[in-house]
């Protein structure tokens, strides 16, 4: 454990002081292809997620916000509530490998509510804001080093609600004290049990990033308005890495090259629209191209990480809902395996109940490999074949990560795709994504949505 007084204060400072003209071209770019990935995969779950529907119906009323994909309005807290619910409801949006957080997932509903409710903020400061919540987020949880699991909590829409504070912080322009004053107000708010995997039936994990997305725009809010908090929320014997990871942190990956180097240049985007686990093995059972017919049994071999995909192993071959599907690698594995592919339309009720996936899924063996360090991105697969073959595969590192990109136009069909999904669809699609792709020169990114 390092133990630095000046924490907080650092780490405010720099939220506080990071301007655009402090962005590298690599960042920016970065930032743009995360704001069209998250709001396509948003606008998708508008018109595609049931789970999300109670949300949107406390949230809506009176406000300067949008509710994505809906036609409806709401206040800055509700519409990060509502629009938080959708941003993780497909389990489609960007991921950094090797860490427990979906930096955006709360970032983005955050920044597009206070936006709309500021009025004004041009391009240049919101993808700003984008890139220091992204970045705080990214080193809180780096920093890590015991996990959180641990202390019975489930770490990423905690990890990732700091980074939303942090953005929004940086939105409205918060002073050093401000920002620490917000993190402070958000480590009274911001808390997810690790009961959230183990109960069957609840969709709470579908929906979990509206909390912190809500909790990160009153945070900020109630700072600016002169609320004070805690001279260290988060280095504090109290304070956050003494209450979820037993006090054991590193300093380093949290201050070393603050403001040189972004995180939002290392993060995966999505290919599939399930846990970032399940990928390598959906990537090389479509690789492998075998006749469902011919399998008769799978072995699957994963890190410590991916147990959760395959435990208990009953429920995750057969699971009650979608979300629970997509956080399953016997069944995503099925999937692949039966219709050759992935997609959003592949965790409806009928899909669910698939006598043929059901069946596949049935067949996978999984076992932990203690010698695997893929954290979570890669895997070992071998489908035992009733003639007696086998065939297997490893993959360390699963499409869609900084080594293996999507690239750009794969991400423009991707938000093409889900702003198409939408119950309320926009109505230029593609005069959208160009505008997110230059978003830097947009006066007013709350009015382009």
């Amino acid at each position: 454990m390092s133990c630095d007084k000046g924490l907080s204060d650092r780490l405010s400072a720099f939220v506080a002081d990071c301007r655009f003209d402090d962005l590298p071209p690599a960042t920016v770019r970065s930032a743009r292809w995360v704001l069209l990935d998250a709001l396509g995969v948003m606008l998708g779950a508008s018109g595609m997620a049931g789970e999300v529907a109670p949300f949107v119906r406390v949230a809506a009323g009176d406000g300067p916000c949008r509710i994505l994909g809906m036609g409806m309005s709401a206040t800055a807290p509700m519409a990060a509530l509502a629009n938080g619910a959708m941003a993780h409801a497909l389990d489609y949006e960007d991921a950094l490998d090797g860490a427990p957080i979906h930096p955006n997932a709360s970032l983005v509903p955050t920044l597009l509510a206070l936006a709309q409710a500021e009025g004004g903020v041009d391009g240049r400061r919101f993808l700003t804001a984008l890139v220091v919540g992204c970045d705080v987020g990214c080193r809180m949880a780096m920093a890590l080093r015991q996990r959180m699991e641990v202390g019975g909590w489930y770490p990423p829409p905690i990890l990732a609600g700091f980074g939303a504070v942090a953005g929004a912080a940086s939105l409205l322009g918060l002073s050093e004290r401000q920002v620490r004053d917000a993190f402070s107000l958000m480590l009274c708010q911001n808390v997810m049990p690790g009961e959230i995997k183990h109960s069957q039936g609840t969709v709470i994990r579908a929906v979990r990033e509206g909390f912190p997305a809500q909790a990160a725009v009153l945070s900020a809010l109630l700072a600016r308005e002169g609320v004070a908090g805690f001279e260290e929320p988060l280095e504090g014997k109290g304070g956050f890495y003494a209450l979820y990871a037993g006090g054991r942190y590193d300093t380093g990956d949290l201050l070393d090259g603050l403001g040189q180097g972004f995180w939002i240049e290392a993060l995966t985007f999505k290919r599939w629209p399930s846990c970032r686990g399940t990928h390598a093995m959906i990537e090389m059972a479509r690789a492998m191209q075998v006749a469902p017919q011919d399998i008769a049994r799978i072995e699957v071999g994963v890190d410590a990480i991916q147990t959760m995909l395959c435990e208990p192993l009953a429920r995750k071959q057969a699971p009650a809902t979608a979300i629970d599907a997509k956080f399953s690698i016997p069944f995503t594995l099925a999937l692949a395996l039966v219709r050759g592919d992935v997609g959003l339309d592949d965790f409806d009720a009928a899909s669910l109940a698939d006598p043929a996936v059901l069946a596949m899924a049935a067949k996978v063996a999984p076992h932990v490999l203690e010698d695997a360090d893929w954290h979570g991105a890669g895997g070992h697969l071998t489908l035992h074949l009733h003639d007696a073959r086998s065939i297997s595969a490893q993959q360390e590192d699963a499409l869609g990560c900084p080594a293996r990109p999507l690239g750009q136009e794969a991400l423009v069909a991707k938000f093409i795709d889900g702003a198409a999904r939408a119950k309320v669809p926009p109505a230029d699609p593609q005069g959208l994504a160009l505008a997110i792709l230059s978003l830097e020169n947009c006066p007013d990114v709350g009015a382009l949505l």
